[in-house]
């Protein structure tokens, strides 16, 4: 089953299922995954655009957990050490050889250039040994498509990204079309969660540890800040909540385990109010270019923060758009959605060879929407991306 630029231009070969082997390496988890594409599949109808035949996630957690947040060069080296076992795994567990893939799909960026250096150089040597297409994909787009592979989420729809390294809100009306109308001017959400934390003393990862500890808290007992509420952009801004937390936590001095659970309960409130209003601004905006009846897809690691979603339900209904969000461990970083982001990019690209992906090189910077690149030259806010 072996892909050649001759199979897939192969009308008969694009009504089959294709196969391929996803690989990401670019934070602190190694990951690797073997998703099909279902050719009978139809977006909009609520059903999957393709099935995951095999899912591994490695997690670092152990390996920054008293760093407090991710260190570079232990995560470079952590996806050198298990990278090639790893994929291997995957596809004994997907019961498939390298011969049978269509493709190899690899983040190339954005990310910790060190982590996607490793994926990627594996990546390179797995597609020429098979001889089948490299694939090298956004990791941002990878988290914005992963709803069409557990939903069958139709084009156009509206975007909440939100993850440790990125915030942002995007106009997404089809396969590399995003307009980006929000980003975060400093800190990500998910960066905020991570160093609340750690000022509490909750332990890494920062976003699980907080929504944990606020379930005993009062989210009424510190009236913290809702950074840019009211405000007629889109942005985010994170940074001045974080310090407020620091403030309180300071006068406090010795916290109590009901200080702490407050605490987490009040800034988990303040995000979610902050969140809610940004994206209600974009939907607004959404809702009067494309009309009602459309997905807002939240995307990333805070995704599976449960406070938040139940917030952005009530955003999208009064809106007339419906929340989709992947399953919880489709939400952070893993190969299943870059498996399925090369397996988007596969169908939309006609002929490839097994040569077209040797010249990708690593990029710690990618930003979904080329133009958000000239807002920050002028100025504007800070993209994480």
């Amino acid at each position: 089953m072996t892909a050649s630029a001759a199979s897939l231009s192969d009308p008969a070969a694009a009504r089959r299922p294709r196969i391929c082997l996803g690989i990401e390496t670019s934070c602190d988890e190694t990951a690797a995954a073997v998703v099909v594409s279902d050719p009978a599949a139809q977006p909009g109808q609520g059903r999957p655009l393709g099935t995951i035949r095999a899912h591994l996630v490695l997690s670092q957690i152990d390996e920054h957990q008293g760093f407090g947040g991710v260190v570079p060069e232990i995560a470079a080296r952590a996806h050198i050490d298990h990278l090639d076992r790893l994929v291997a795994a995957t596809l004994d567990e997907a019961k498939l050889g390298l011969g049978d893939l269509d493709a190899i799909a690899v983040t190339s960026g954005p990310g910790l250039i060190g982590g996607v250096m490793v994926g990627l150089m594996t990546a390179k040597g797995l597609a020429l040994g098979a001889g089948v297409p490299l694939l090298g994909i956004n990791h941002l787009e990878a988290h914005a498509l992963t709803a069409r592979l557990t939903h069958g989420v139709a084009f156009p729809f509206l975007l909440l990204l939100v993850s440790g390294g990125h915030c942002l809100i995007a106009e997404v009306t089809g396969l590399g079309q995003y307009r980006r109308l929000g980003a975060t001017i400093d800190d990500a959400v998910g960066e905020a969660f991570d160093k609340t934390a750690r000022l509490l003393g909750l332990g890494y990862p920062g976003g699980p540890a907080v929504e944990a500890a606020a379930r005993d808290g009062d989210p009424a007992r510190f009236a913290f800040p809702r950074p840019m509420i009211g405000r007629p952009d889109c942005d985010f801004s994170f940074s001045g909540l974080k310090t407020a937390v620091r403030q309180e936590a300071e006068r406090i001095r010795v916290l109590s385990r009901q200080d702490v659970a407050d605490l987490a309960a009040s800034f988990q409130a303040a995000v979610s109010d902050s969140v809610a209003d940004r994206v209600g601004r974009a939907a607004e905006a959404f809702v009067a270019s494309h009309g009602r009846g459309h997905a807002l897809v939240v995307a990333g690691g805070v995704a599976a923060n449960t406070a938040l979603r139940t917030r952005l339900g009530d955003v999208a209904t009064r809106r007339g758009l419906h929340l989709v969000a992947p399953p919880v461990r489709l939400c952070t970083d893993n190969g299943a959605m870059i498996a399925w982001a090369g397996l988007e990019h596969l169908a939309a690209g006609g002929d490839l060879s097994a040569d077209d992906g040797l010249a990708l090189i690593p990029r710690a910077r990618w930003p979904l929407d080329p133009h958000a690149e000239q807002i920050v030259a002028g100025g504007r806010g800070r993209h994480r991306g």
